[in-house]
C-alpha cells in the first residue's frame, strides 16, 4: 500500500532543528496529489473562516480544480461568493475611475487645478449645501458624537461606582448576618448545655 508521506507529496525535507521547511513542488502521484488537495483546501477554508471571525471581514475563496473535471469549490463568510465578487468588481471600477480622474488632473497646470478645486468647493449639491458647508456639518457631527460618547462613558463609570458601593454594602450586611447567626448558634448551644 502506497502512502502519501512527505516524499510522495513532492515535498523534500531540509534538515533543520524544530519545524522543517518543505520544498514546494508539484506532486507527481495523482492519488497523493488529490489527498493533498483535499486536506489543503479544507485548511485554506478553515483559515478563511478564522480570518473572517477574528478580523470581522468578508472573505471569499474560489478554487477550481485542474484535474480534468474543473470542479468548483467555494467558501464565503457572507451569504454568497457572488456578493463578494460584485463588491470586488465595484471597487476595481471605482479605482479605474479614480485613476482616470487622476490622469485628467495630472495633465492640468497648478493654476487650473486650483480653479477646478475652488469651483467644486463652491458648487452646491442637491440639498443646496456647498462642500465647505458639508465639511462644517461633518465637524459638528463629530464633535457631538464625541460629547455623546463622553457622557455615555461618564454614566457607565457612575453606574459601575454605584454597583461597587452596593456590593460593598451587601458584603458588610452579609458579614453582619453571619456574625449574628453565629452568635445565635452560640447562645442556642449554651442554653442547651445547662
Amino acid at each position: 500500500m502506497k502512502t502519501c508521506g512527505n516524499i510522495g507529496l513532492g515535498l523534500k525535507k531540509k534538515k533543520e532543528m524544530g519545524r522543517r521547511k518543505l520544498e514546494i513542488k508539484r506532486i507527481q502521484d495523482k492519488n497523493c496529489r488529490q489527498v493533498a488537495f483535499c486536506k489543503r483546501r479544507q485548511g485554506l477554508i478553515k483559515k478563511a473562516n478564522e480570518l473572517s471571525i477574528l478580523c470581522n471581514v468578508d472573505v471569499g475563496v474560489v478554487i477550481i480544480s485542474n484535474n480534468g473535471t474543473g470542479r468548483l469549490h467555494e467558501y464565503s463568510s457572507t451569504n454568497s461568493v457572488t456578493g463578494i465578487l460584485q463588491r470586488y468588481e465595484s471597487h476595481v471600477q471605482a479605482e479605474k475611475e479614480i485613476s482616470g480622474e487622476h490622469s485628467v488632473y495630472s495633465s492640468m497646470k497648478i493654476g487650473e487645478l486650483l480653479q477646478t478645486a475652488e469651483r467644486q468647493l463652491e458648487e452646491t449639491n442637491a440639498d443646496g449645501l456647498t462642500v465647505t458647508d458639508l465639511i462644517h456639518l461633518q465637524n459638528e457631527l463629530q464633535t457631538s458624537l464625541t460629547q455623546i460618547r463622553s457622557k455615555k462613558t461618564q454614566l457607565m463609570l457612575e453606574t459601575v461606582k454605584d454597583l461597587l458601593e452596593k456590593e460593598k454594602q451587601l458584603r458588610e450586611e452579609k458579614k453582619l448576618l453571619k456574625n449574628n447567626s453565629s452568635d445565635e448558634k452560640k447562645k442556642g448551644r449554651s442554653g442547651w448545655d445547662v
